[in-house]
């Protein structure tokens, strides 16, 4: 006779059918009997999942504020350590060296090689953002430290805000409730603006949120060209240079991802390519831009006008652009939707438990 041990299984039905196939039977709630000699775990060289408890043992380093909802979830389920509330911050991250698991950060603060070489027991960076230019990934991937991010769930954001600044800029919105609200309108009409439908729009970069506004911009009858790195599966024109690209469109988005290689890629070479009529929008990095010499371009009447959600030293901003009424200036509101941010939240969060509970990550990035 075989040895025997006792298994409890519990499941969420309240019971299973009888297999003709298999000797075993599961019952809910009932001890039943298999042979001692068997192997039923699928998971036995992998980490065992942490308790609750021990969860909240685990240190999490906040960079910066960034979400009322997510601090308060990262409070409760984590032992959290909020960096931007610290007088000596080297003599906190040696103080918390051992206890600092992971590290949250966004657009503004992410995890340096200083940081990260300060955090011997780094596991992972998880980022409130799908932009990873304040992540040092080479240090990440030579110490087997995960990242995560926070892709597609602000595309829609994203875009809509892209169309936005189009028609802004384009139509001159920001200025004509100046000119309402002034009482201006009683001495005349508003002077005319300029039609967004039907101009070329020119995107650089085509992924996830520039294949976005592309939709949304074809929609106002926009013929759409593009340039990457590499030419996409898609209509639309495709350019191997960004200057003949902004000598070719009425509008040049920016929605590349900001690299060594693509700082500062829209220069004075292609504002001016862009010209006295075209528009800039930033919905990127600031310093995709030559920031200087954008501002000299607008102020000089080289290019038409912009629209910009990022700057290059935020939350600095060129004064000289206060006075231009063909500019349309946002605080980085490109994602700054009540619904985009709770899921945004929530996938950092359950990147950070998935971790530690040793399941796959959600949105993997090293």
């Amino acid at each position: 006779m075989l040895a025997t041990i006792a298994c409890r299984v519990h499941l969420s039905r309240p019971s299973l059918s009888l297999s003709s196939t298999h000797p075993f039977t599961v019952l809910i709630n009932q001890s039943i009997l298999f042979p001692s000699h068997l192997n039923f775990s699928t998971t036995s060289a992998a980490r065992p999942p942490l308790s609750a408890a021990k969860m909240e043992a685990i240190g999490v380093l906040m960079m910066c504020p960034m979400n009322n909802y997510l601090e308060e979830e990262l409070d409760k389920r984590f032992n959290l350590f909020r960096y931007w509330k610290q007088p000596r911050p080297s003599e906190f991250l040696t103080q918390h060296a051992q206890s600092i698991r992971a590290v949250v950060g966004n657009a503004s603060a992410g995890a340096d090689a200083k940081l990260i070489d300060a955090l011997p027991k780094l596991e992972i960076v998880s980022s409130f953002s799908v932009g990873l230019d304040k992540i040092d990934l080479t240090k990440c991937k030579e110490k087997g430290i995960r990242v995560t991010n926070t892709p597609d769930v602000l595309t829609d954001d994203v875009a809509d805000l892209a169309i936005g600044l189009m028609l802004a800029v384009l139509r001159r919105i920001c200025e004509c409730d100046k000119y309402v609200r002034s009482g201006a309108w009683k001495f005349g009409d508003f002077k005319l603006t300029n039609k967004f439908s039907g101009k070329r729009v020119g995107i650089i970069g085509l992924g996830r949120i520039g294949l976005a506004i592309a939709k949304r911009a074809e929609a106002f009858d926009c013929p759409i060209s593009y340039y990457s790195r590499s030419k996409k599966e898609t209509n639309y024109k495709y350019y191997g240079s960004l200057v003949e690209l902004a000598s070719n469109c009425d509008i040049l988005v920016v929605a590349c991802a900001l690299t060594p290689e693509t700082t500062h890629i829209v220069n004075r070479e292609v504002i001016d390519a862009l010209g006295p009529s075209g528009v800039l929008i930033n919905i990127g990095r600031g310093p995709h831009v030559d920031e200087p010499e954008l501002v000299s371009a607008l102020v000089e009447g080289r290019l038409g006008g912009a629209g910009l959600d990022v700057f290059e030293k935020e939350p600095e901003v060129p004064e000289q652009l206060f006075g231009l009424e063909n500019v349309v200036l946002l605080p980085h509101v490109g994602s700054g939707t009540v619904e985009t941010r709770k899921d945004m939240a929530d996938l950092v969060l359950g990147n950070l438990e998935a971790h530690f509970a040793n399941k796959p990550l959600l949105t993997p990035v090293v």
